[in-house]
């Protein structure tokens, strides 16, 4: 585990070997459900995840790009994401990974674009289990119409976010 600083506040990051398992900003609600999933836990410290190795370089990696693309430099992520989750869930994950750099794509185009256009509560369900913020880019679904809704980290980041992505945010 590890805490990686953002303009938009500290991050916890958590990898394995086959990637970065774990991203969500330290303060959100749900986090300790979600460390828990990973069989981790907020008493947990930094020496209870094994960090050298591949988990260590992916982390590293991730500080890296995280910084570029708050800085604007970078648009695409390059470092191995490795999310646990249901076939359905992985679905919904990849279909947000499509979504353009600074676009936004609804619920119910989003679970049209995997095949499953009755499926919108559920691909709202799933995008809300997503513990991998931002790469996985959870920020860029929103409500029918383009409504702002659901980002477990704030509105105010998703706002910030696609703010960035649009090139219409100053840079932090």
């Amino acid at each position: 585990m590890r805490t990686l600083l953002s303009p938009l506040g500290d991050l916890v990051a958590v990898a394995e070997a086959a990637g970065v398992t774990l991203l969500e900003f330290h303060d959100q609600r749900g986090l300790e459900r979600q460390l828990e999933a990973l069989g981790e836990g907020l008493t947990g410290t930094p020496s209870a995840v094994v960090q050298d190795g591949d988990a260590g370089r992916h982390l590293d990696q991730l500080e890296r790009e995280l910084r570029e693309y708050f800085d604007g430099a970078r648009t695409r992520f390059e470092v191995a994401v490795a999310p646990s989750g249901t076939p359905f869930q992985r679905d919904v994950w990849a279909g947000l990974r499509r979504i353009p750099y600074g676009a936004t794509q609804s619920y119910g185009a989003l679970a049209a674009s995997i095949g499953r256009p009755k499926a919108v509560r559920a691909v709202g369900r799933a995008n809300g289990e997503n513990r991998v913020a931002i790469l996985i880019p959870c920020h860029r679904c929103v409500g029918a119409g383009g409504a702002l809704t659901g980002y477990a980290a704030g509105l105010w980041r998703k706002e910030r976010l696609l703010a960035l992505e649009r090139g219409t945010a100053a840079r932090p």
